[in-house]
């Protein structure tokens, strides 16, 4: 039981990051973790927003392979 909630929580972490590595590449706009003061929480939440990066990554990587994706042509 509190090994799902820990999945179902981290699920929704990773997905979060991902939102956000999304709007980031989408708009410019980005979290400003330096106004973070505790540099061990500032690691950790560039760190949550790499792994978003990364996801993303991995997502655009397979939709420019797959045949299921075209280009739009009104970019």
């Amino acid at each position: 039981m509190v090994l799902g909630r820990v999945a179902h929580y981290a699920i929704d972490g990773v997905l979060l990051s991902t939102v956000l590595a999304g709007i980031r590449r989408s708009s410019g706009f980005t979290p400003e973790t330096s106004n973070i003061s505790d540099p061990t929480l500032r690691s950790i939440a560039d760190r949550f927003l790499g792994v978003g990066e990364t996801i993303f990554d991995m997502a655009q990587a397979t939709a420019v392979n797959s045949d299921y994706f075209k280009k739009d042509s009104r970019r």
